[in-house]
């Protein structure tokens, strides 16, 4: 195997745990929200929540830099 075949596979497992992260962190967010609708106060994240939002931050900046990685070893 090259590495380019391990950098995809690498940005195939962070792009799932990404998106299972993401879904996580969706619970009490319907669709009226997502278009405006309801409106919600800012509040501080705690627990839980604030790790599922750090490791979002982390594996989102992962995630763009296997991409960018990924197109310069084009």
């Amino acid at each position: 195997m090259t590495f380019e075949n391990y950098l995809n596979i690498g940005q195939i497992l962070v792009s799932i745990v990404l998106v299972l992260v993401i879904l996580l962190q969706a619970k009490g967010s319907g669709f009226g929200a997502g278009l405006g609708g309801q409106t919600s106060s800012f509040r501080t994240r705690r627990g839980l929540e604030k790790t599922l939002f750090q490791a979002t931050i982390v594996l989102m900046v992962i995630f763009l830099a296997m991409s960018a990685w990924s197109v310069a070893a084009v």
